[in-house]
Formats: structure tokens, C-alpha cells, sequence
């Protein structure tokens, strides 16, 4: 049913780990890019996806971080789980990739579950010639960026997947306080898809890091059910903008304008266990980091996809 999107940065990862029980509980299936060298950390996650009997889709040819000349080692880690159903291959379709990689891919991950994201790929119509009778067994998942309809119905007869970047990425003190995210969660369906998708409140921009904090802001999502159900995102900014420096004391700023939100009673928030920690952090007056910061948003919005699916 849903099919959210990360790069496999620690505290993504992390969150992954967190939410796998919940997750395989909501039938969720996390897709992971991995982006770092090390595999320790996907490890962990995968497992953890695989103790809650859930699913989720490693991406064997990342477009981004350290495996991106080279994606040896992800195929050597995903061939641990051949015998398991809960792991799918994810082949990530770009501009550059041409149909014979593509095709050379999927006969490398033909034991597993074949799950292609199209983001860029020009060879649509070719490649679903290639799999013939097999595209019927295939997950075919689009960023919405780069596949218009008239690519996507190419893949009729497959399980078809719409991903959908909501987060508008700015420098965090250029955020409105509230903004639509997506409606795919109530209008995958009538986009003719099985499922739906989205990058969460990281968003498709990837960097490895990022650059000074001159302002800290927290990203919490939310049901509207007075906008028929459609999901918005509220950016709670420090009011302290200037020099980066202090983000404890920012990130105490913006924290107290989430409260405030919280307590006027109308937030239309849901009451999530990432919310609860934000409470928390906001009475002992703590500092996580904003790695730590960015983990808990991450929960926030599984936890109330899951919600809303409940």
C-alpha cells in the first residue's frame, strides 16, 4: 500500500529499524538506497524488516553515495536473502542506463522479487517488450518527477507504484510555517496505481551533508480531514536566523513553536509516538542532535501514515 523512500544515511536507517513492526503490521514496504560503504547499519534494518515477517526493497545499483561505480557488494548482501520472500531487489532505472543494463540487472536479481524504480529512464516501451510474460511478476515503482502517464501505461498489467516527492527542500529559514505535501494517499487509485510512495520529510535532493545551520526547523506532517484528507507539512523555524551558531538554542525555539501549536488544540496532529519525544525533549529541555531531530520527524510520518491506514 505505501512505499516510503530512503537513502541510506544512519538515522534513515535507523527509523527503518524502528518502524519495521509497524511497518509489516501496515503492510508498508520501505525502499532503501544504500549510500554508504559500510552495509552494518542496512543490516541491522533488514533484519529487523525480516524478524516482523515485513517487506522492504534494497536498491542494487545506487545512483548516489559511495556504491555508485559499483554495486557489487549490495548484490553480494541481498543474495543472503534468496530464500526470503520479505526482501525484493529494487533496480533503479536513471537517464544514463541503457536497456541492456537494465535487462542485465534484472537477470543478475532473477531470484528475487523485481522491483524497477523509474527515474529517468527513456527505454519504457522497450523494457516492458524484454520482460514479456514476466512483467506481470515485476513491481514497477515512478517518481513522479520523471514519468508522465503515457510512460507508465507501458506497464499495465504489473503492480504499479507512484512516488511523489512532497518535501519542497529551501534553506530551512525560507519555509512557510504550513504547506500541502500530498494527496496520493487518498488519489493513488484514481492515478490507476496499486500503491503509492513518497521521500518523506527528507525529500529526492540528495547531499551528504548539509551546510550551517543558521536556522533549525522541524518537519512534522498531518492528516487535514478538512481538505479531504490530503496530507500537509508544517516547518516549525527557529526564530533566531543570524550566525550559525547555537543549535541547541535553536532547536529549543522551534520546539516551543510546536508546542504552542500543540496546545492552541488545533495542530491536526496526530498524537504519534515521535510527538511524545518531542514533548519530552521539550520538557528537559534537550538537545538531540539534528540527526536525532531528523530521525524522530521520519517516525512522526510513518507513524501517522499508519494512523491513517489503521
Amino acid at each position: 500500500m505505501y512505499y516510503p523512500y530512503f537513502r541510506g544515511k544512519q538515522f534513515e536507517l535507523i527509523s527503518v529499524r524502528d518502524n519495521a513492526p509497524l511497518m509489516a503490521a501496515s503492510n508498508f514496504a520501505p525502499i532503501i538506497e544504500p549510500v554508504r560503504e559500510a552495509l552494518s547499519g542496512l543490516e541491522r534494518s533488514i533484519k529487523a524488516v525480516c524478524e516482523a515477517n515485513g517487506r522492504a526493497i534494497v536498491i542494487v545499483n545506487p545512483y548516489h553515495g559511495d556504491h555508485r561505480e559499483n554495486g557489487a557488494g549490495i548484490t553480494d548482501f541481498i543474495r543472503e536473502y534468496i530464500d526470503s520472500p520479505s526482501i525484493g531487489a529494487g533496480i533503479l532505472l536513471r537517464q544514463d542506463m541503457g536497456i541492456a543494463e537494465a535487462m542485465q540487472l534484472c537477470e543478475r536479481h532473477h531470484q528475487h522479487q523485481l522491483n524497477f524504480i523509474h527515474a529517468g529512464f527513456t527505454h519504457g516501451k522497450e523494457l516492458a517488450q524484454e520482460l514479456g510474460e514476466r512483467l506481470t511478476t515485476t513491481r514497477q515503482i515512478f517518481n513522479e518527477s520523471h514519468c508522465q502517464k503515457t510512460y507508465r501505461k507501458h506497464f499495465i498489467g504489473s503492480e504499479r507504484i507512484l512516488l511523489r516527492d512532497g518535501f519542497k527542500r529551501r534553506r530551512n529559514r525560507d519555509y512557510p510555517p504550513v504547506e500541502l505535501f500530498s494527496d496520493l494517499n487518498v488519489t493513488f487509485e484514481e492515478e490507476g496505481m496499486n500503491a503509492f510512495g513518497d521521500f518523506s520529510i527528507v525529500g529526492d535532493d540528495y547531499s551528504e551533508s548539509g551546510g550551517p545551520a543558521y536556522a533549525v526547523a522541524i518537519h512534522l506532517t498531518f492528516i487535514d480531514p478538512d481538505q479531504d484528507d490530503a496530507m500537509f507539512i508544517y516547518h516549525f523555524v527557529s526564530t533566531s536566523q543570524d550566525t550559525p551558531t547555537d543549535p541547541a538554542g535553536k532547536f529549543a525555539e522551534a520546539l516551543d513553536k510546536l508546542i504552542a501549536k500543540l496546545e492552541s488544540g488545533n495542530s491536526k496532529l496526530y498524537e504519534t509516538d515521535a510527538l511524545k519525544e518531542l514533548r519530552l525533549l521539550h520538557a528537559k529541555r534537550h538537545f538531540p542532535g539534528l540527526g536525532y531531530l531528523k530521525k524522530i520527524s521520519l517516525n512522526h510520518h510513518i507513524e501517522t501514515m499508519a494512523q491513517f491506514f489503521s
